[in-house]
């Protein structure tokens, strides 16, 4: 009989050790992935270019490109492209 309650303290004690390691896993798996996502959304803003008109720098994906050049806005986009069909 006191044979038997320790090999239950025993698997008892494996258990609640086993359950305590998955808890520790799963919560550095969550952390992990949060961290991921944190740094997978800092380098989504791309490469940044420079406006050709007026020389400010944004980020790719904010810019329009015309005749591979980058442009800050439809306004500046206008004004180069007039402004050099003038000149050529």
């Amino acid at each position: 009989m006191n044979l038997l309650i320790i090999r239950l303290i025993i698997f008892a004690v494996l258990f609640f050790a086993g359950l305590k390691l998955y808890r520790m896993y799963r919560e550095w798996k969550l952390e992990r992935e949060e961290w991921l996502e944190k740094d997978a959304t800092h380098n989504e803003g791309g490469h940044m270019v420079r406006c050709t008109y007026c020389n400010v720098h944004l980020p790719e994906s904010d810019a329009l490109r015309e005749h591979g050049e980058w442009f800050c806005s439809s306004a500046h986009r206008d004004k180069y492209l007039e402004e050099r069909k003038e000149q050529g």
